[in-house]
């Protein structure tokens, strides 16, 4: 008898993101509610957002480095402003930093491959203030989480196979927009909620089509958009 081995998958950062805003409302409502005093304690928020930056660059092997450094600069700036180190105005008046950043990033990706091909089942991307494209092209694919911070991520599937019917992918898009692109005969199912934001199916219309499902797009759109396309 053969002994299966498994692998822990290391937790994204998309759910570190999405861990971080749940404690932060939790404690917001335990301060609107006057149970508990917690100014100390969200005074350090901003430390934990700087804490997801630094994962975002580990999980993606520092491959994926102007977002995450945006995203680790806002939050260090806030930290300093809530524990009066700084005031906002001093603060404020580096915001042209975002704009080299930006520039950084479109410079930076004209330097590295455009697309990052991979056969692993499971495809996790963050995009913050930039922009993230991944090609999935294993035979054995289960899923994705797919998120995009004021940016722009795009998974490629067209080269995919499911090891199970129906795959899922997770997609968070807040102020970008996550784009997953299908082979044509694939029959998607759409589960996204959209908050002052979009989720389509942007892929023409056929009259034969199979029943069964074979990819699952669940998540949600704030400001932003989740596609489909082909």
């Amino acid at each position: 008898m053969g002994i299966r081995t498994t692998t822990t998958r290391l937790p994204t950062s998309q759910l570190l993101f999405g861990a971080v805003v749940i404690l932060v409302g939790l404690l917001l409502l335990l301060e609107t509610t006057g149970l508990v005093s917690t100014d100390r304690i969200l005074s350090l928020a901003p430390m934990v957002v700087v804490a997801v930056g630094v994962w975002a660059l580990v999980r993606s092997r520092f491959r994926n480095v102007v977002g995450p450094l945006v995203l680790i600069g806002i939050a260090s700036a806030w930290q300093l402003v809530a524990l009066g180190y700084a005031a906002v105005d001093q603060v404020v008046v580096f915001w042209p930093l975002l704009v080299i950043a930006f520039g950084l990033s479109v410079v930076l990706g004209q330097y590295r491959s455009r697309v990052r091909a991979t056969d692993d089942a499971f495809t996790s991307a963050f995009a913050a203030f930039g922009g993230v494209e991944k090609r999935n092209t294993s035979t054995a694919f289960t899923g994705a989480d797919l998120t995009a911070l004021f940016g722009g991520t795009e998974l490629d599937l067209r080269d995919a196979r499911p090891a199970e019917r129906p795959a899922r992918v997770n997609a968070v898009a807040m102020f970008g927009g996550v784009e997953i692109i299908v082979p044509r005969d694939w029959n998607v199912e759409l589960d996204v909620l959209p908050v002052l934001g979009g989720a389509s199916d942007d892929r023409p219309r056929r009259e034969r089509q199979h029943e069964e499902v074979d990819l699952v797009v669940t998540g949600f759109a704030a400001f932003g958009a989740v596609s489909v396309a082909d």
